[in-house]
């Protein structure tokens, strides 16, 4: 390890910021005086954290931040930073390369860094140890450390040589060791006295929580034997509430019984009185029938007349069907006569036609020449034409098609039309349904709001129980404190009492005439028990009192004289009575000018409260003593009346005639007259607590009460809850069918959706082939128009043959004229025959007509006379009915007299009933209000259980002991634990817990107490090895180092002998170290008898010695060598080329043969007035860097 570089800025004169960079072997730091050498070292001491201003040549720390010149600002901080090569890992950090940097502002703020990283100075302390960098060390050695090694004290040289011996981290560590040690010792006091003041409280707390026992044990064997009667008394009175249940079952049997009879007469009742309504309303029914029927009858009459004369008018139109029938026959026949004629002429007309046309024949027989020749032109023609026609039948059927297609799109329209229809009225149903899902959700909503209004009124009401649980819980606390204190004052108080009853403080003959007090009549009791006294007053009468006090106070001389002889019986000392018969007109102050004093307060007895029956008491033994405020008052008193008073200050000092003056501080706090004052405090404080106490048991039995009814209302809102759920539920449910039925019906819709863009699809489709088939139409058109053109051009070449073919033919046409002729008129011919045929079948289809027409109107008028003899038989059954009805009638007003009389017999039974109804009704109300109050009863004692144990029916079921079953002993017992209790008196029932948790910090502490003492002896143990491996350790180095030196003090002397002595009778690892040098040639002496040089020189021997024992990564050296001469120089520099081995040195010099001992050198110049500058020189490359 070694120092490879310094980076200063704005430390002391290096206003800017400059790094030394460092090699191994001897790096020289040269300059004029004044510019800026020993600032090197003092940076280096200042960054390994000294704290010292005047080892750093300041008055305040702040000094080493550069203060500015002429020309410059002062800088706001100083920093300073050594980096050291670690590759071998001398320092215990996990880095080769260590940078440690110390940053101070004018503020007064510092800072540490390892690294870059904040630390503390101890961290880089710890760092160095053993080392031998670092502030108190021996890597950094200046003029100052020179003298103190010198010209130091003994004493003063230890620190170098615990340094070189590697034992100050052992101080240090026992340093600690013995701080931590006076800590512990400071604890185990504390401890101690915690231990103590415990122990005192264990006593009394322990008698409290054995009593506090004994009332739980008691409180549970009560709670066992309550909740067993509670059980048998519950058993008891779930056996009579199930006999009366029983009976109340039968009753209520019987009564439901009862009243179903009652009820079935009623119902018979009411049957018969609706069977005579019914029969009345029949009856009625019957007669209207009846009245009806003749009405039907004539209206019957009136229709049967009506048909008759349909009848009549129907043969009427036979007669005229008849005679039209007579007239077309008598038409056809004619017809047949005149079509016989016309076939007669036709027959000759037909062979006139055959001779024409044999003539004709002849004639075109002729022309079928010139007909052949124009036959390959109509060929030729007629293929164009057969093309034409082709190509109009291609169109037909390209027309054909556009028609279908045409018809397609319509019927695809008309499908579109109604799925547009179907959409719309699933749009219209769709409206209909969201309105009804937003009805459903609209009752959902408002059930869901119920709900949230019944939750927030539980929760409201589960928030008001916790409420109460958290009030109870604080009143409970409340109790407890208050219980606390009740208990506590309720202890000072017995105590008091205790010791007011015992009379403790007070003489063992008093005590034994005291104890008298109730066996012996005349006994008042002693002075301090008849005298209360203001605060303020007590010490001052209670010292008037003096013995006094003590004094036992009697009805009379006899009582006083039976005492005395008690206590001389009994041999039991010696008391004062003051009988009540004896004292009488008692002396008071004579001079009472002597109260207008300044400071007198007044008559001793003026000051007391004391019943007027013991006034002559008080005045006898206060009446002629003064009270004053203080002594010096008092003094003056005593002077003015020549020292014959006695005279009494508020602080307790006493004047006695002849100018005695007793005061100072009592032994002991035993104050008889203030003990019945804090008697009476206590039992005010007491009071008032017992007062509290009941309050809040009063506020926490209402806020139990106010719970109890909290519950049932709770329970009912759950009830509540439960049932809109319910109807959340069901509402949910057709909330979640309606939205079933909807996605139904999208569903339908999205697939007329798809229907209908199939639709818009094919009618694309149909577009398309529309579009193709007039491509096609306009392709045909084109090829016609082309055969048009080829066949016009044959029929111009035609028609030159046929002018050929026309003379032809005029020739045969003629005669086909003639033909013609002859034919139309056989055609006329035919045509009057057919005329004549066509009139015969129009008169036969008539005459059709006419006999379908009599067949219809004889078929009608048969139906009705069909209906005539219907409405014959309607009538006579209305008579056969009407008979019926009258008999029907007469039975049912038989019937409806007898039912009458039955209905007439039911209101005696009923009036039975009613009576046997009342009678059952009476025993149900008294069986249920004796089992309503069993179940109050029953309630009661669950409620008690509840609120006196907190334990509900099952829970006390499980704690049921089957051996106690005597209830009268049981109650007996419980009537015995419950005064056992209330003897016990006020329980502090929290000193269990309180004894228990004493206990344990009592354990608690004693355990830390034990710790600390096994810590203590721990540390005092390690101080013990501490200081035995220091003093071991001393020595060793300590014989090591005087060697040393000696070897070191020769060579650097040329001869000679160098000593080292620890200063006798010390303590070795204190004691002071001499240093005794004998340059070569003088007697062995002390370091003051050498010159200047020769102390150098010794001290740097010294130095030498130490670095060769246990030599330090490196060693900064300021002008150690100032003092020697050029030979010693010549020497030092030689030896501590030596050192270079082991040891990296920086030595600040301007002594000439160091500088040529040096491996380099840096020069510190001021160039600018005030700010330190840098030049270095290697002399090793003899290079200008």
């Amino acid at each position: 390890m070694y120092l490879k570089s310094i980076e200063v800025q704005g430390f002391k004169s290096f206003a800017n910021k400059i790094s030394f960079q460092f090699h191994n072997g001897i790096t020289g730091i040269v300059g004029p005086n004044g510019s800026g050498k020993s600032n090197v070292a003092d940076a280096v001491r200042w960054v390994l954290g000294e704290q010292r201003v005047k080892q750093l040549r300041g008055a305040s720390m702040q000094d080493v931040i550069f203060s500015g010149t002429e020309n410059r600002k002062p800088l706001s901080y100083a920093y300073v930073a050594i980096t050291l090569d670690n590759s071998d890992h001398q320092l215990a950090i996990d880095f080769d390369e260590v940078t440690v940097a110390r940053r101070i502002y004018r503020s007064g703020e510092s800072e540490y860094l390892i690294n870059g990283s904040a630390c503390r100075l101890k961290d880089v302390n710890e760092l160095f140890y053993d080392t031998g960098i670092g502030k108190e060390g021996y890597s950094i050695i200046g003029q100052g450390q020179i003298d103190k090694i010198l010209n130091g004290k003994p004493e003063e040289r230890r620190e170098l040589f615990d340094e070189a011996a590697g034992i100050v981290k052992f101080k240090r560590r026992k340093a600690a060791a013995q701080t931590k040690l006076e800590n512990e010792k400071q604890n185990l006091v504390r401890v101690n006295d915690i231990l103590s003041e415990l122990e005192k409280q264990i006593g009394p707390l322990e008698r409290q929580s054995e009593t506090a026992r004994v009332y739980l044990k008691k409180k549970e064997d009560l709670k066992k034997l309550d909740i067993n009667v509670f059980l048998l008394e519950s058993a008891r009175l779930k056996e009579r509430l199930q006999d009366v249940e029983e009976k109340y079952g039968i009753a209520g049997g019987e009564l439901s019984e009862a009243r179903g009879s009652y009820d079935g007469i009623k119902e018979e009742y009411q049957r018969i009185q609706e069977e005579i309504e019914g029969l009345e309303a029949a009856i009625e029914q019957a007669r209207d029938t009846a009245t009806n029927a003749g009405l039907m009858r004539g209206r019957l009459e009136g229709e049967m007349n009506v048909l008759k004369e349909q009848i009549n008018s129907s043969k009427g139109s036979e007669a005229h069907l008849n005679n039209r029938r007579s007239a077309l026959e008598e038409e056809i026949s004619a017809k047949e006569q005149d079509k016989e004629g016309l076939l007669l002429d036709k027959g000759q007309a037909d062979a006139q036609v055959q001779e024409i046309t044999a003539a004709a024949e002849a004639a075109r027989q002729r022309l079928e020449e010139l007909q052949e020749k124009i036959a390959e032109l109509n060929n030729r023609i007629e293929i164009g034409k057969n093309t034409i026609i082709g190509e109009l039948n291609q169109r037909a059927t390209i027309k054909s098609k556009l028609g279908r297609l045409d018809t397609m799109m319509e019927q695809v329209n008309i499908r579109r039309a109604e799925l547009n229809s179907r959409l719309l009225r699933a749009k219209s149903d769709e409206a209909a349904r969201e309105e009804t899902i937003k009805r459903l959700e609209e009752a959902f909503g408002a059930v869901t709001e119920e709900i949230r209004v019944l939750n927030q009124r539980e929760a409201a009401m589960e928030q008001e129980l916790g409420g109460f649980k958290e009030a109870l819980t604080k009143k409970d606390a409340g109790l407890r404190e208050a219980q606390s204190a009740y208990h506590m004052e309720k202890s000072k108080l017995e105590a008091l009492a205790n010791l007011a009853e015992r009379y403790e403080g007070y003489g063992g003959s008093v005590k034994k005439v005291m104890e008298q007090k109730e066996k012996t009549k005349g006994i008042i009791g002693v002075v301090a028990d008849i005298i209360q006294v203001d605060k303020k007053y007590e010490t001052a009468i209670e010292t008037a009192l003096g013995g006094s006090i003590q004094n036992i106070v009697t009805e009379d001389e006899d009582t006083a004289k039976r005492m005395i002889a008690y206590l001389k019986e009994g041999r039991l000392g010696r008391a004062t009575f003051l009988p009540l018969t004896s004292i009488v007109n008692p002396k008071g102050l004579q001079n009472q000018e002597l109260l207008s004093e300044k400071g007198v307060i007044g008559t001793a007895d003026t000051l007391v409260r004391i019943d007027e029956r013991y006034r002559n008491v008080a005045k006898s033994l206060l009446g002629r003593i003064i009270v004053v405020d203080h002594v010096d008052n008092a003094a003056k008193l005593a002077r003015k009346s020549a020292y014959s008073l006695r005279i009494v200050t508020l602080d307790g000092e006493l004047l006695v005639p002849g100018g005695a003056i007793s005061g100072g501080a009592f032994k002991n706090s035993s104050n008889l007259l203030g003990r019945r004052r804090e008697i009476d405090v206590l039992e005010d404080r007491v009071k008032k607590l017992q007062h509290t106490i009941d309050g809040i048991n009063a506020e926490i039995e209402n806020i139990k009460s106010r719970r109890t009814r909290l519950r049932v209302d709770l329970e009912s809102i759950k009830g509540d809850i439960q049932r809109k759920s319910i109807e959340q539920n069901t509402a949910r449910l057709n909330i979640a069918q309606a939205r079933e039925r909807m996605e139904e019906e999208e569903e339908s819709v999205v697939s007329l959706r798809a229907e209908e863009k199939e639709i818009e699809a094919k009618m694309v489709e149909i577009r398309k082939e529309k579009e193709a088939i007039q491509q096609e139409l306009s392709a045909s058109e084109l090829l016609e128009k082309d055969t048009q053109e080829s066949i016009g051009i044959f029929q111009q070449q035609l028609e030159e043959q046929r002018k050929s073919e026309t003379e032809a033919a005029s020739h045969l046409a003629e005669w086909e004229l003639k033909v013609e002729k002859t034919r139309q008129t056989l055609g006329f011919k035919q045509a009057n025959v057919d005329r004549i045929q066509g009139e015969i079948e129009k008169a036969r289809g008539e005459l059709e007509e006419v006999l379908q027409a009599l067949e219809e109107n004889q078929r009608e008028i048969e139906r009705k006379q069909s209906n005539i003899g219907q409405i014959e038989k309607t009538i006579a059954a209305s008579y056969d009915a009407q008979n019926e009805s009258e008999v029907r009638l007469k039975q049912m007003v038989t019937h409806r007299e007898e039912l009458s009389a039955k209905q007439k017999s039911f209101f005696a039974r009923r009036e039975e009933l009613s009576e046997k109804l009342s009678a059952l009704d009476k025993e149900v109300y008294r069986l249920n209000a004796q089992k309503e109050k069993i179940q109050e009863d029953l309630e009661s004692q669950i409620n008690y259980m509840w609120d006196e144990y907190e334990i509900t029916l099952s829970a006390a079921a499980a704690l049921r002991d089957e051996e106690l079953t005597d209830l009268a002993a049981m109650k007996k017992e419980i009537s015995a634990l419950k005064d056992q209790i209330k003897k016990l008196g006020d329980v502090n029932v929290n000193a269990i817990e309180d004894y228990k948790n004493l206990m344990e910090r009592f354990t608690f502490m004693k355990t830390q107490r034990d710790d600390l003492v096994e810590a203590e002896k721990t540390l005092e143990d390690i101080i013990r090895e501490l200081d035995a491996a220091m003093r071991r350790q001393f020595t060793e180095k300590f014989a090591e180092i005087g060697r040393e030196f000696d070897k070191v003090f020769k060579e650097l002397f040329g001869g000679g002998k160098g000593t080292l002595e620890l200063m006798p009778d010390e303590d070795i690892l204190e004691a002071g170290i001499r240093i005794i040098a004998q340059p070569p040639g003088k007697k062995l002496q002390n370091m003051m008898q050498l010159s200047g040089g020769e102390k150098a020189l010794t001290a740097i021997s010294l130095l030498f010695a130490i670095q060769n024992l246990k030599p330090s990564p490196f060693c900064l050296l300021d002008e150690i060598e100032a003092a020697l001469d050029d030979s010693n120089v010549g020497r030092f520099a030689g030896y501590l080329h030596k050192l270079t081995k082991n040891t990296q040195f920086i030595v600040i010099t301007h002594r000439r043969g160091t500088m040529e001992r040096a491996d380099r050198l840096y020069g510190i110049t001021m160039q600018e007035k005030g700010v330190s500058a840098l030049v270095s020189v290697n002399l090793i490359d003899k290079d200008l860097t």
